[in-house]
């Protein structure tokens, strides 16, 4: 590692533990060795970083479902990945930093909106999940939103119940987010509209029973939707984000921080709209203050024009081509009765990267 990264990073660590206390650092059990272990040694609940007493009491008295929590918590890191991957600010975490993203999100910008609605979205996602594959006994499938089956289908199988999801991320996630100030309103605002995504986009899916796949009966379940569509369509949300204002008034608890829309000729958000009172940095070059690592050496598409394409992501820097040699699998044949057999050839591929 050469001198110039090991002191980037060195300045984003410097930089990330001044913030760590508004940051949700419990995310930090989504990553590493505490992740790992998860499924072979019991969670001590006291030595997850970051909780706040309303979580530690919540993590003591439901502490089956926390290995849900964490994998949520998982689940949207890896879908903001997948969203930002060819954005200037992909998602990068942090190894071995308690503030996995670094101070990236100590700003109330449209990347700390996606990040809070895309992990409250993943809490509650795992959770149903794990409650509707039995995995829980505190929870199960959902029977009280079936009603009467429809023409041609029964109800059967088992319906998730994606309300108690969305229950235990409300508690558990939105505990820290308390203070009567304007980010605790933002992070409490876009934690909601990641849950109500789910709810929104809960479906009926059904499976044909019958000889020959007649379908003569089908039987059908409540089921959340594929968590690549939420992130899709919080994705969607991000882009089109509220700006707001902070408003300070005097109530008798004392000062408290509200939001306001910044500009009153554009549609006012709904609960399922982002919101941010921040800018973003343009994420171009390595900042330790904003917890940018810039673009150098990021892959581009020199077809796109795009943020993915070169001219953007790499900033008007310019980039590098090099050719990259590549072994695929190629001349596939089906043999009856049943098995593929191919062959191996080798490709050579162009690879654009930012100056």
């Amino acid at each position: 590692m050469d001198l110039y990264l090991i002191g980037y990073l060195m300045c984003v660590w410097l930089s990330s533990s001044r913030v760590l206390g508004g940051y949700p650092i419990w995310w930090s059990l989504a990553l590493g060795q505490q992740y790992s272990s998860l499924g072979s040694q019991p969670i001590l609940c006291g030595s997850i970083p970051g909780l706040v007493p309303k979580q530690l009491r919540f993590c003591r008295n439901y502490i089956e479902i926390m290995p849900s929590v964490a994998e949520g918590v998982k689940l949207g890191i890896q879908e903001c990945q997948h969203q930002f991957r060819g954005r200037r600010w992909n998602c990068t975490t942090i190894k071995d930093n308690l503030a996995i993203f670094g101070p990236v999100l100590d700003k109330a910008t449209r990347e700390s909106a996606f990040v809070h609605a895309i992990a409250s979205a993943g809490v509650a996602f795992a959770v149903t999940r794990s409650c509707a594959e039995g995995t829980s006994t505190m929870c199960g499938c959902d029977s009280h939103h079936k009603g009467p089956p429809g023409e041609g289908w029964k109800w059967g199988g088992c319906s998730e119940d994606a309300e108690f999801g969305v229950l235990v991320s409300r508690e558990f996630a939105d505990a820290r987010e308390n203070r009567p100030d304007a980010r605790s309103a933002m992070n409490r605002h876009n934690n909601e509209a990641g849950r109500t995504t789910i709810l929104d986009h809960m479906h009926l899916r059904c499976k044909c029973h019958g000889l020959s796949g007649s379908c003569e009966v089908k039987t059908c379940w409540w089921a959340q939707p594929d968590f690549r569509m939420l992130g899709d369509y919080l994705k969607d949300k991000y882009d089109s984000a509220s700006e707001m204002v902070v408003e300070k008034h005097r109530e008798s608890r004392g000062w408290v921080e509200t939001l306001r829309v910044k500009y009153n000729f554009f549609k006012h958000p709904t609960e399922r709209d982002l919101i941010y009172y921040e800018g973003s940095p343009n994420f171009c070059e390595p900042n330790p203050e904003t917890g940018s690592f810039g673009t150098r050496d990021r892959a581009c598409n020199v077809s796109s024009h795009g943020i993915e394409g070169c001219d953007l992501l790499c900033c008007g820097r310019g980039h590098n081509t090099r050719t990259e040699k590549r072994k695929e699998k190629c001349h596939c044949i089906f043999h009856w009765c049943c098995y593929v057999s191919c062959q191996e050839c080798v490709r050579v591929y162009d690879v654009h990267t930012c100056k």
